[in-house]
């Protein structure tokens, strides 16, 4: 689960990081008000609130200007100008795709004027079985690229689950980082909060960056990014209460309503499978043979017809979708539940497209029984031998 920038934020000044001030908005004339507040004189930063990364650098479709999602306002005319170029014109970066995300949520901050920017984030490293405290002073910018290019610039600390981060771990990686001794204080403060955020909340990263040094020589949170772990936010109530269902995709909420494992893909064969190692390996022989994917959907071991069926329809409503391959290996789950819940579906919805079907284990003689009883009346179900089969079946027939 992912929260929005002020958010992550605010969970880290609750802990005692230092964090410049920031109100929230949802209209031009709500930022207009807000600037009067924070601007003291001076400007304040604009700054879009979506589940993405890179918005300083993203682009607002549609509008003739190059503009990002991250804008410095020096005044308040132009403070709500930028607010309404930024609600009306979705915000494309590298991690929204090509169609870009709406914006409805706006910070204005107060200019906190950046001399020196560092990254500092906490994240498991599954190479040695425990979380990291990662930090560099190449801030501000994609780390993942400063890992790939320059990996010497990425210093990482092993921290123990048993007892966080320890406030001597955080003056030794603050004095490799470079600071002054009159900054080592609150940089120690924003990475024992980063550290207690992540175990205390079971989140599954924490980032600060850029952690800058303002020219009055200031250390704040600029900007912060949080995911939880979505396996362990039943003992957050708080955690929950910031989940902003605007942000994401209404298919995958409706799935996850229906205890479906589904992820939305951008190819044009459905998959409907059991067991999440399953579907991963049937959208790799899928791809294989020449197809794409439309989506990952796991029904799990414990699927009812009821499932089934709703798995069937959240499928169909996608109108990129040519084929549907249902690859189902029947341990827990039943082939015999997947075959009536398919010829339901068949029933309910109707299948004007094809649905190639490979069932094997439990109950697949019952389930087979069940198909080919049904052949006349839904022809679109053809059932396949094999997997390869099958996989080479579905690709013929979405094209």
């Amino acid at each position: 689960m992912k929260v929005h920038e002020y958010q992550a934020k605010e969970l880290l000044a609750a802990q005692g990081a230092p964090v410049p001030k920031h109100i929230v908005c949802k209209t031009p004339d709500e930022v207009a008000a807000a600037f009067d507040q924070l601007s003291n004189g001076g400007g304040a930063m604009v700054k879009a609130q979506i589940h993405a990364g890179g918005r300083g650098a993203g682009e607002l479709l549609g509008h003739s200007e190059k503009m990002g999602g991250v804008k410095f306002a020096s005044n308040r005319d132009k403070a709500k100008a930028i607010a309404e170029l930024m609600l009306k014109f979705p915000l494309k970066t590298l991690q929204t795709g090509s169609e870009g995300q709406k914006i409805s949520t706006l910070i204005v901050q107060a200019d906190a004027e950046p001399a020196k920017e560092y990254y500092v984030g906490m994240v498991l490293d599954r190479a040695i079985g425990l979380p990291i405290l990662m930090a560099s002073t190449a801030g501000g910018m994609d780390i993942e690229k400063v890992a790939h290019d320059t990996p010497e610039k990425i210093l990482k600390v092993p921290v123990s689950p048993e007892t966080g981060l320890l406030p001597f771990q955080a003056q030794k990686l603050a004095f490799d980082l470079g600071f002054t001794n009159e900054q080592i204080g609150p940089v120690v403060k924003i990475m024992m909060a980063l550290s207690k955020v992540y175990f205390e909340k079971d989140a599954s990263i924490v980032e600060v960056n850029p952690l800058a040094v303002t020219k009055k020589g200031d250390v704040v949170v600029l900007d912060a990014k949080i995911d939880f772990d979505d396996n362990a936010t039943f003992r957050h109530k708080d955690v929950q209460a910031l989940r902003d269902l605007g942000e994401e995709n209404p298919t995958e909420i409706r799935a996850a309503k229906a205890a479906l494992n589904y992820i939305q893909l951008d190819g044009t064969i459905g998959c409907l499978v059991n067991g999440a190692g399953l579907a991963m390996a049937t959208m790799d022989i899928v791809n294989h043979h020449g197809g794409s994917p439309a989506n990952f959907l796991d029904v799990g071991g414990g699927v009812t017809a009821e499932n089934a069926v709703e798995a069937f329809r959240i499928i169909l409503s996608d109108a990129k979708v040519k084929a549907i391959f249902v690859n189902v290996f029947g341990g827990i789950a039943s082939c015999a539940r997947i075959a009536e819940a398919l010829v339901k579906a068949g029933r309910e919805v109707g299948f004007k497209i094809p649905v190639v079907v490979r069932l094997e284990g439990n109950e697949v003689e019952k389930a087979r029984e069940i198909l080919n009883a049904v052949k006349t009346e839904l022809p679109a179900i053809r059932v396949a031998a094999g997997l390869t089969e099958a996989a080479k079946m579905v690709v013929e027939l979405a094209k």
